[in-house]
């Protein structure tokens, strides 16, 4: 007898033989293959767009036009009683050093004979920004024993001279723009061609504080830096311990009961509430009630705490839960006490997710901007902060506040200016993300 049954159907396909079914699914898991490769795609052109867009218009910020030549600085003007005190020399205001430098300038291009027809001393005077006088004024106290000799000059030039060089200005636009001329502008590409004039580095943009709407090219980040950085501080001193302190105790000591269980929805809750109703709070606690000052980096690192902290406790116990039960009951199985199975044990396995969670809630913070509008931080601050603690309630800006500044201004300028801030402050993020992955790496464990 075979085992075949009398009257079964013998078999037609071969299973090298691909059926209909077969080929229907194998269809499917290829289409979804494209699809997800297509949205890959997508995500990384939409990506390529941004990253152009904000860099062919902010790589721009990093240099600036100067007007470069030697001139004189005449005693008699600026220290008169020749005593070299800056406590003396610095009687005499900018418009002072405003006259010496445009006569120096006069001077350096009637010398070189590249003064086109038609242009007046006015028009030589109008290529340099307001501020040069001020950078001058300013070098010349530091250093008294400048006074009566023979210096090189670095004048910042005016901005719209600093637009014709990166194309955002012509002739023809010159000529509707009650700010410069056509003459002025040929005059600039003279002194360019006979080396008086050049584009270089702008170290200002990094270190120099904001500026006026009638002076972009003198506009920088120092100031918003500055106050980025001790808001973080803040942020850092406070909302670390805060967090991984309670994520420890929810995690390993607390109780399960209903009580606990409220606290983690609400924890959950306040991760995902919108960051400019924590402005709401900060405004009605830290300034109205606490009357903390306003624009003051404590005020928006206390803030920027409140919003980090949920966000620290999820990634921690995130973190906690991934370590194996195992470790805890191999560690209370050889007499370690349940505190010491947690920070001898548990702990140091979870520090590399506990300092990437931590380091990414410090970058998300650092990009917030509606917040910090609600506390007043939007304000226009030239001074520097002091050190820490006492700059941490002297006036600041923030770098996400700043960006949103200078895109409320007229002035083309600035749009370049918030293009490169934004570079800056990717850099920053690009850093402590970088950060992160070196100390998960570095503290990283294997069970």
């Amino acid at each position: 007898m075979t085992e075949r049954t009398a009257g079964a159907t013998p078999r037609r396909t071969s299973l090298m033989q691909l059926d209909a079914r077969t080929k229907s699914r194998n269809a499917a898991e290829a289409r979804f293959k494209a699809y997800g490769l297509g949205a890959i795609t997508i995500a990384l052109l939409a990506l390529a767009m941004l990253m152009f867009s904000i860099f062919s218009t902010g790589s721009s910020a990093f240099r600036q036009t100067y007007a470069t030549f030697e001139m004189m600085l005449p005693a008699e003007t600026l220290d008169p009683k020749g005593n070299r005190d800056p406590a003396e020399m610095a009687k005499v205001t900018t418009i002072g050093y405003q006259n010496v430098l445009r006569g120096g300038l006069i001077e350096a291009v009637r010398s070189a004979g590249i003064v086109p027809d038609g242009v007046a001393d006015s028009d030589i005077t109008g290529i340099l920004s307001p501020e040069a006088a001020a950078d001058l004024r300013n070098r010349v106290l530091a250093n008294p024993e400048l006074v009566g000799t023979v210096v090189d000059i670095d004048a910042l030039a005016h901005g719209r001279i600093d637009g014709y060089f990166k194309g955002r200005v012509t002739m023809q636009s010159a000529e509707r723009d009650g700010n410069i001329t056509p003459q002025r502008l040929q005059l600039a590409q003279a002194m360019t061609d006979n080396g008086l004039m050049a584009i270089r580095f702008n170290w200002g943009f990094v270190t120099k504080p904001d500026a006026s709407d009638q002076r972009p090219e003198a506009a920088g980040l120092g100031v918003a830096i500055l106050g980025s950085l001790y808001m973080m501080l803040v942020v850092l001193v406070l909302a670390v311990p805060i967090g991984v302190a309670a994520s420890i105790y929810l995690e390993e000591f607390a109780p399960k009961n209903r009580w606990v269980d409220v606290i983690e929805v609400n924890i959950s809750n306040l991760a995902a509430v919108p960051s400019i109703v924590f402005g709401i709070l900060g405004l009605a606690i830290f300034i109205n009630f606490a009357h903390l000052p306003q624009s003051a980096p404590i005020v928006g690192g206390l803030v920027l705490t409140l919003m980090t902290v949920p966000t620290i406790i999820i990634s921690t116990r995130a973190a906690l839960k991934a370590v194996p039960p195992s470790i805890r009951d191999a560690a209370l199985g050889i007499g370690a006490s349940r505190m010491q199975s947690v920070f001898h044990h548990v702990l140091p396995l979870a520090m590399p997710g506990i300092l990437t969670g931590t380091i990414l809630g410090l970058a998300q913070a650092l990009g917030e901007t509606a917040p910090l509008l609600l506390i007043g931080m939007v304000a226009f601050v030239r001074d520097y902060p002091d050190a820490p603690p006492a700059g941490l309630f002297d006036p600041a800006s923030a770098l996400p506040v700043q960006i949103y500044n200078w895109t409320q201004r007229a002035d083309p300028a600035f749009v370049e200016r918030a293009s490169g801030a934004i570079i800056v402050l990717l850099a920053f993020l690009l850093v402590m993300n970088a950060i992160a992955i070196i100390l998960r790496r570095r503290f990283e464990r294997r069970w």
